[in-house]
């Protein structure tokens, strides 16, 4: 970035042209052989002074867009706010507290949380029985232990919750 800074003579944008350098040489087919004979900083030199001061380079095409006007996307802006449920919030919260917490308990609570973890992420018993080559039955069982036990300790927080 010193290097970028010095060439763009302290320019408010020599960040974004020396990232924007740095990124055009790593993607270079011959960044490898540069890096090698040792001339990799001078090519990026050269990317930063044409990037910032020629008003036909591509930086200059791609970020200043010099005289270019352009619409605001308001398309999201149309779509309906759905208000943040503070309630879920707190319940997943605790439920991941609680998995934390059977983690770093015993073995037992420990292999319920991470079989567990692994159904919210796939629910499909078979899948995870081959993957983690353990028979589904015991994954469905560990999962359903899982399940009982976290909504205790919810009922234990004062927290109504089924799932």
């Amino acid at each position: 970035m010193l290097m970028s800074k010095k060439i763009c003579k302290s320019n408010a944008e020599y960040e974004d042209v020396g990232h924007y350098a740095i990124e055009t040489f790593m993607k270079h087919e011959r960044a490898d052989e540069l890096i090698q004979s040792g001339r990799a900083m001078q090519f990026i030199s050269g990317i930063i002074w044409r990037s910032f001061n020629s008003s036909t380079s591509e930086y200059h095409a791609l970020y200043r867009q010099k005289g270019r006007m352009h619409a605001l996307d308001t398309t999201h802006l149309q779509e309906p706010d759905d208000e943040y449920d503070y309630d879920q919030d707190r319940v997943v919260s605790a439920i991941q507290g609680i998995i934390e917490d059977m983690q770093a308990d015993r073995i037992d609570l420990w292999f319920r949380a991470k079989l567990f973890e692994m159904w919210c992420e796939e629910p499909n018993y078979s899948e995870l029985a081959r993957r983690t080559q353990i028979p589904r039955n015991s994954i469905s069982h560990a999962v359903e232990e899982a399940r009982q036990y976290i909504k205790q300790q919810l009922k234990l927080q004062n927290i109504d919750y089924d799932f």
